[in-house]
């Protein structure tokens, strides 16, 4: 079963609620999974980060300005990876290191973030090499929130995968592309790689 909400119903307040929407579901999702290709994991973002991402998505889809509230939700969601009671595996895709959010400085404190967190005891963070070969095809980020529900986000809509077929595909395809990531010093070293590179901007 899916379900399919535009954003702009969802976000007919603002970002605030929302965010205290997915604030509830990482609280009861004691373990969870995510593959994001092309941007930092919302729960591993800045302040500074968020905030330009959160911007983009007032100004893109015409909601509530209420940037600020909705950071500040974003950041309070982060006490999951300190709480010593949930665990995260997540993938960025390469390119998420590189997509250019609110500039050099805020790319720079984001990758200062990812080295200085990366072996948080509630955290399993991988890179996906961009020339990695992968046993699947090339498929959108999702999150795997517990073993009931897989969350997708698309340009004009939030959609939301329970059938317990379709999640158990998405959790093989998570296995696959864990399989080809780089974890360890190996991810370090591609993060890095991606500081010097804003560093240099």
């Amino acid at each position: 079963m899916s379900s399919l909400i535009p954003w702009q119903q969802r976000l007919a307040t603002g970002t605030e609620d929302i965010q205290s929407e997915v604030i509830d579901w990482y609280r009861r999702s004691r373990h969870g999974k995510a593959y994001v290709p092309t941007m930092i994991w919302g729960t591993f973002q800045t302040e500074a980060y968020a905030t330009a991402i959160l911007r983009r998505v007032v100004d893109f889809l015409g909601v509530p300005d209420d940037v600020s509230a909705g950071v500040a939700k974003r950041m309070e969601r982060q006490q999951v990876l300190y709480d010593g009671e949930h665990h995260y595996e997540v993938v960025l895709g390469e390119q998420a290191l590189y997509t250019n959010i609110g500039g050099a400085v805020v790319m720079r404190g984001q990758m200062e973030r990812l080295l200085r967190d990366i072996d948080l005891p509630s955290l399993t963070l991988g890179v996906l090499p961009t020339a990695a070969e992968v046993s699947v095809v090339p498929m959108p980020g999702f999150n795997l929130h517990g073993d009931d529900r897989a969350h997708y986000e698309l340009v004009s809509s939030g959609v939301d995968i329970t059938n317990p077929d379709e999640l158990a595909l998405h959790e093989k395809a998570f296995s696959a592309l864990t399989e080809a990531a780089a974890y360890g010093d190996a991810a370090k070293e591609l993060i890095r790689k991606a500081l010097a590179f804003w560093s240099d901007a």
